[in-house]
């Protein structure tokens, strides 16, 4: 593993600290891009605290301590970051281009350490989680606070793809240099500022513990290649502080409903069920948290008023923002509803409804109608305890609906009554096949936790009866007629006459990809290619698609913009805004060559340590499903398309190969795959990547039940499944000749990718091989080019006539 991670880090992974001294050149990026990825970070920076020191005064000097300030984290590491990014601007950078008053001394000493000890980044999967601190002196301090009034300390940390946060100094908790630093700051400054440049939540334990000492915490995020210039904007005011959590931060990491099952080696068993993030907390442990979801300050106040009122088919809620303040800002309003707990236990809190504010002068109000359906404040019930299995419920009662900035905050405007309510019918589907208990109910009675669980029996939801009851039929063979897939296109001939003019072959290739990734077909660095990958089908007219890693930007060797990470997009809570940012990045995906952008990432942060959480958005499904309709719409109004991943539960990084999460299929449907669900049915992207665990025994890209059950047959998802790149093999439980590869396409996930082995790129043909021994069935093949070729049809980027000449 160590020597394919070292072989693939020799073409693909760049760096992703800014060096001391790097040339902050605005290179390669359009000006509509580079300024909006700009306000996007900056709009994703939270500010936890603030004791009256921000924002700064640009005339009065600060003195920054840490040599982040120049090797500065922009994004995080692995297929999610690895951006050749034509810049990066650190902090050291921003302060410089927005002219800020700087002392000197502690400046000089900071640039030419970094320059003499530039740091090592390692290689894939081995990267650091911080860098050695420079050593400093209560001298150079003291010295420094001659002339300074305020100190920022800045302290970064990175995690990313195979990379798990750890319960270690230097990863999740401060090291004894940083608190050294830390400590002898505070000693000698009044006015503190300490910045966290990071892409996960850490410890928070150890900086409370400071107290007033630390006047100001800013949650900067990684921001890519404008993480300075974006910072800065903040620090000095020039753009007010609207950012808002999308993870709860507690005290400790004991306390996080998760910790007690994450990291297993062969599976984690999600006892904490629905309860995720707040919906634990503040169901279960109002006073574990120290900074609530959805919390975040500004520069100015704002006043909101909300009522709501039955609609026919759920609730309208109307609020009215005012700003009360004395600066021009941005605020979010929040939705949350408290369900009536009847037969299904309910979260006290669950977001159904937000949005962003526009630029609000003093004084100035806006005005937000929310329409909530029944749906939206459904339950699901996995075992009938509502008296409706495999139901979607909106159980009888009262639906308190509360307003505000954030989940602890948002006060009550009203009540909607409701009769039980039936909101959609299911299938049992991706159930647990092993028990186990999972959290009913929590109590803290004077220090000393009382656990509750329900059992959560093992079914088998993975129904070869349901397989059996829904094979597609065999179009016919046709072997005299050869049309171009031109007259498909054109609209001349039939997608169903053009399948049945292919062979078993043609067919099979149409599932998967090339074989290798840096397809020669596509621009140098690209992750691999599908469709007509063969002279075979290119002959028939089949265009190919060129596919790019990732969600912090386009990943080539050529220099590309480099993006926030998720969780800096997720905490501007404006959907908008990231819509604007990807219209452009999909402008760029045109000029560079890429014709499908393997994100969003959306996996929910169930753990604070998975590695990948910085590419992910939040806790909460909502908040990342609509933040990632924003995503998906502005690549896909340019044509190309958004592959959103990973589909589902990769909630860790190590293991994930192998690791099985076991969970209920309430869980699974409210928390893990319901942003899925909300992208697919809003807007609709052309591609799903699998992920690579299993869900309750099934890895995820065989999974039937989870693929077409649910995806294509609830959610009527008719575009491209897609693996994640590379799979294990498996036999398939229910059917003996239908095994590896065409286990896959059986579930209709539709394309291996990138097609071929690790090493060599060789595909296994155990797909033709299943076909001849009469496991699969030639119409399942059929059905997998179908999805495969109108999956092409919709790429309009494919279709571009400067492109088809050039090829």
């Amino acid at each position: 593993m160590k020597l394919f991670s070292k072989f693939i880090n020799l073409f693909l992974p760049t760096s992703q600290i800014v060096g001391a001294g790097e040339n902050n050149k605005m290179v390669q990026v359009s000006p509509l891009l580079r300024n909006r990825a700009r306000a996007l970070a900056g709009e994703g920076i939270v500010l936890l605290k603030n004791n009256g020191v921000l924002p700064l005064c640009i005339e009065k000097e600060v003195t920054v301590f840490g040599r982040v300030q120049y090797n500065y984290f922009c994004v995080g590491y692995g297929s999610g970051g690895d951006v050749k990014a034509p810049y990066k601007a650190s902090l050291a950078d921003g302060l410089k281009a927005c002219k800020a008053h700087v002392n000197k001394h502690m400046d000089d000493i900071y640039s030419a350490w970094c320059e003499k000890h530039v740091p090592d980044e390692g290689f894939w999967g081995h990267w650091p989680f911080c860098f050695d601190e420079m050593p400093l002196t209560n001298e150079d301090v003291k010295i420094a606070r001659k002339t300074s009034d305020v100190a920022l300390v800045v302290i970064g940390r990175a995690a990313g793809e195979d990379r798990e946060q750890k319960l270690e100094k230097g990863s999740f908790y401060l090291t004894d240099e940083e608190i050294g630093m830390l400590d002898k700051v505070c000693a000698e400054f009044e006015k503190v500022v300490l910045v966290l440049d990071v892409g996960n939540v850490i410890d928070f334990e150890k900086i409370e513990g400071y107290g007033d000492k630390i006047s100001a915490i800013v949650l900067a995020w990684q921001g890519g290649m404008e993480s300075g210039n974006a910072l800065c904007d903040v620090l000095y005011g020039k753009v007010n502080p609207s950012g808002r959590l999308t993870d709860t931060i507690a005290k400790k990491y004991e306390c996080y409903p998760s910790s007690g099952s994450f990291g297993g080696a062969s599976f984690n068993e999600y006892t904490e069920d629905i309860f995720v993030g707040y919906r634990f907390f503040e169901t279960f442990a109002k006073d574990e948290v120290l900074y609530p979801f959805g919390f975040g300050l500004s520069y100015t106040q704002f006043e909101t008023n909300a009522s709501v009122q039955k609609t026919s088919d759920g609730v309208s809620v109307c609020a009215q923002v005012k700003n009360v303040g004395e600066r021009s800002g941005k605020t979010v309003v929040q939705v949350y509803v408290k369900a009536p707990n009847g037969a299904l236990l309910k979260p006290h809190r669950e977001l159904k409804a937000f949005a962003k504010t526009d630029l609000l002068d003093v004084g100035k109000e806006q005005r937000f109608d929310f329409d909530i359906s029944a749906y939206e404040l459904s339950s699901y019930d996995d075992c009938g305890l509502s008296g409706n299995n495999a139901c979607w419920v909106l159980e009888e009662g009262e639906y308190e609906f509360y307003v505000g900035e954030n989940v602890r905050g948002a006060k009550c405007v009203g009540s909607v009554r409701f009769d039980k309510k039936i909101t959609s019918e299911c299938h049992t589907a991706c159930s647990p096949q092993k028990s186990f208990s999972a959290l009913k109910n929590y109590e803290n009675k004077n220090g000393t936790y009382r656990w509750e669980y329900r059992q959560i029996h093992g079914e088998s939801g993975y129904r070869k009866e349901r397989i059996l009851a829904n094979m597609p039929s065999e179009i016919k063979r046709n072997r005299h007629f050869k049309p171009s897939f031109d007259d498909v296109k054109r609209g001349v001939v039939s997608i169903n006459d053009f399948v049945a003019t292919l062979t078993d072959v043609q067919l099979e290739t149409l599932c998967h990809g090339q074989g290798r990734m840096n397809s020669a077909l596509g621009a140098k660095g690209n992750a691999g290619a599908i469709g007509g990958v063969t002279k075979s089908l290119q002959k028939r007219g089949v265009p190919y698609a060129i596919t790019t890693d990732g969600p912090s930007g386009i990943r080539l060797c050529a220099k590309a913009s480099l993006l926030p990470c998720g969780s800096a997009i997720a905490s501007s809570w404006n959907c908008d805004l990231a819509k604007k940012v990807y219209e452009c990045v999909g402008d760029e995906m045109l000029e560079k060559g890429s014709d499908v952008l393997l994100a969003p990432g959306i996996n929910i942060h169930r753990n604070v340590l998975c590695g990948r959480n910085f590419e992910y958005y939040a806790e909460d499904p909502y908040l990342t499903g609509k933040i990632a309709c924003g995503v998906v719409s502005g690549l896909q109004s340019k044509g190309v398309g958004a592959c959103v991943k990973h589909f589902a539960c990769n909630n860790q990084e190590k293991f994930r190969f192998v690791n099985d999460s076991r969970l209920g299929e309430r869980a699974l449907r409210e928390i893990y795959i319901k942003a899925f669900e909300i992208v697919v049915k809003e807007a609709n992207p052309l591609a799903i990547m699998t992920s690579y665990n299993k869900i309750n025994g099934v890895y995820s890209y065989h999974n039937y039940d989870l693929v077409t059950t649910i995806l294509r047959g609830e959610w009527g998802y008719k575009n491209l499944v897609m693996t994640d790149w590379w799979k294990r093999y498996a036999r398939n439980p229910d059917f003996a000749l239908v095994g590896g590869n065409a286990y896959r396409v059986r579930a209709q996930v539709d394309v291996l990718m990138p097609g071929g082995d690790r090493v060599l790129g060789l595909y296994s043909h155990s797909t033709l091989l299943s076909l001849r021994l009469g496991g699969l069935k030639r119409a399942e093949l059929q059905r997998t080019a179908i999805n495969v070729l109108e999956f092409l049809l919709k790429l309009d980027a494919i279709w571009d006539k400067d492109k088809r000449e050039n090829e």
